[in-house]
């Protein structure tokens, strides 16, 4: 269980509707921003930061709990209705003071942390990814974002990974963060996989796979998608019951030494798609 916050009233399980007030930016609520840029204090609070037009209006009109809406005057104009516990106008220079972005956007929220149920029966009914001391924030927002591209719908982050609501990370997820479940994970899912439904298909790419262009790959299925510099770990090796090689070109020929993950996890998640499509 998170726990909540003091700074905040008027949290609830549900959204309220409607502006209830617009606010002055205090500067109890400056440093909290400030704070929630480690990962302790998003867990001691449970709330993260969510910054952009497009997004922050995503959000609002997503299940999503926004404790703090943080806009500017004009932009707060043009949304008149906001899913919001508590509104704060505030100007460019105070944007400025609280943003982690090197250009400020309009708009800020501070959402709710979600707690999404493992549900095995939902997640082996297709594909779903989960990550192996991914590190990387940008590769992790990378990957979420393109796990909304591809429908998959849960993104398992293993022990090692970074925090999929760092502030860089749901930058980098474009909003994806809102529809893809993301769920902490130790190397103990895969034997709760294996007791669940015994030689579950997890797939996994290794020098010694085979041609991914070659082999049949299943619609249900767990993908495994390893550290940026050395790929899958020993401890996760031993569950992959299916490798697959992403072969350079042309074959034989001098090249680089890996793909960066996020990358090897673009052409894998499309080429599982175009073979289900059979195309």
């Amino acid at each position: 269980m998170v726990r909540r916050n003091n700074h905040i009233s008027g949290s609830s399980c549900s959204k309220t509707q409607g502006v209830q007030s617009i606010e002055p930016l205090e500067k109890s609520l400056i440093k909290l921003i400030r704070l929630l840029e480690q990962k302790k204090y998003r867990t001691q609070h449970g709330l993260f930061v969510v910054e952009g037009d497009k997004t922050v209006r995503e959000i609002l009109g997503s299940p999503l709990i926004t404790e703090y809406l943080l806009a500017k005057p004009a932009w707060l104009e043009q949304q008149p209705v906001a899913n919001a516990n508590r509104t704060i106008k505030i100007s460019d220079k105070e944007l400025s003071q609280i943003s982690f972005l090197k250009t400020p956007n309009q708009a800020m929220a501070l959402v709710r942390i979600p707690q999404y149920p493992l549900d095995m029966a939902e997640l082996t009914g297709g594909l779903s990814l989960y990550l192996d001391q991914v590190q990387d924030p940008g590769n992790l927002g990378t990957i979420i974002r393109l796990a909304d591209w591809f429908g998959i719908r849960h993104v398992l982050c293993g022990e090692g990974c970074a925090d999929p609501f760092n502030p860089k990370t749901v930058q980098s997820t474009m909003g994806a963060f809102i529809r893809v479940k993301t769920h902490p994970a130790s190397i103990a899912f895969f034997d709760q996989l294996k007791a669940f439904i015994p030689d579950f298909p997890i797939y996994g790419t290794f020098l010694n796979g085979k041609n991914i262009y070659e082999t049949p790959l299943l619609s249900k299925a767990v993908i495994v998608m390893g550290n940026e510099s050395k790929g899958i770990s020993d401890e996760a090796a031993p569950y992959v019951n299916r490798r697959l090689l992403i072969p350079s070109y042309p074959p034989g020929e001098p090249t680089s030494e890996s793909l960066n993950v996020a990358t090897a996890a673009a052409i894998v998640c499309a080429e599982f798609r175009r073979m289900e499509r059979g195309l």
